[in-house]
């Protein structure tokens, strides 16, 4: 009984002892073991590891590719067009001992700080560099741009144990009063080329309506001018055919006559004709043979 006693609360002790020396390193991270705040070991690979208990602890830190937004700055390019830029870099912990140096106690938190701080001086930098023009930052050379403050931020992240593996520019845009006077700008030239396409447009429509004139005009010429001949060479051939029909019969070229004569003058549903009855327009209706 006297020696249940202290055995119970020894291998409860020894319990507790082992326990608070294992710890499990995970694969997305990295850990230190420190020993009244100084460096003792650094456990990258994931698994179990040991420590002492009571006297030294472990801090862990994430492994993982780790993003960060910085907050807007304005840049003035060569050309002194003042642009509104915030970007954002993918970065990681690349050295952790560094990386514990150079932050200490402050952790991430710091060290987004200070990164945060190197981007935007590259930033600065880059974009305000000579020849480089806001046009040229608004273009597709952005991209080599972001390169040149990705390889700087890359140097000096260093210091901080980070591993800077991508910088983007999410927003390059100008000021809000910058940039309604571009805007401004921007709609009068669209407006004054609209009102020169507007002019070139009404002097072709000009052009084409006169030449459709025109051709009208020379059509309809050559259109009479042919049809007179048409008419011209009918009346010949229709005077031709009459004097052939009356030398032919100058006796049924009287009569066809006389009945044009008659066709023409009776046209109608009230024709009415006053003349002697031995007028010789009626000829033809008079009966020489009454018998039959």
């Amino acid at each position: 009984m006297g020696k249940s006693t202290y055995i119970i609360p020894v291998v409860v002790v020894a319990l507790v002892l082992v326990l608070s020396s294992i710890f499990v390193v995970d694969e997305r991270q990295k850990a230190l073991v420190l020993q009244f705040g100084q460096i003792k070991s650094v456990k990258e690979e994931p698994g179990l590891a040991f420590k002492i208990p009571f006297i030294q602890e472990v801090v862990r830190y994430d492994d993982r590719i780790l993003s960060l937004d910085t907050e807007t700055i304005e840049v003035t390019p060569s050309d002194d067009r003042r642009l509104v830029v915030d970007a954002f870099t993918r970065y990681r912990i690349a050295d952790v001992v560094q990386f514990r140096q150079a932050v200490g106690v402050g952790g991430l938190r710091t060290a987004e700080s200070r990164l945060a701080g190197i981007l935007n001086s590259q930033i600065r930098e880059v974009l305000g560099a000579d020849q480089v023009t806001s046009d040229r930052i608004l273009s597709e050379d952005r991209a080599s741009l972001m390169l040149r403050i990705r390889e700087q931020a890359k140097v000096q992240a260093r210091s901080l144990g980070l591993e800077v593996v991508d910088v983007r520019l999410k927003t390059t845009n100008l000021p809000e009063q910058n940039l309604n006077e571009t805007f401004a700008q921007m709609r009068a030239e669209r407006q004054r080329e609209a009102a020169d396409e507007i002019a070139r447009g009404n002097e072709a429509a000009q052009r084409v309506t006169a030449d459709a004139d025109r051709q009208v005009v020379v059509t309809l010429s050559e259109a009479g001018k042919e049809a007179n001949e048409l008419r011209g060479a009918a009346d010949a051939e229709r005077n031709r055919i009459f004097a052939e029909s009356y030398g032919a019969d100058p006796e049924f070229f009287a009569f066809y006559r006389s009945l044009q004569a008659y066709e023409t003058s009776l046209r109608g549903t009230n024709s009415t004709m006053v003349m002697t009855p031995d007028s010789q327009f009626f000829e033809y209706f008079k009966n020489e043979n009454p018998a039959q």
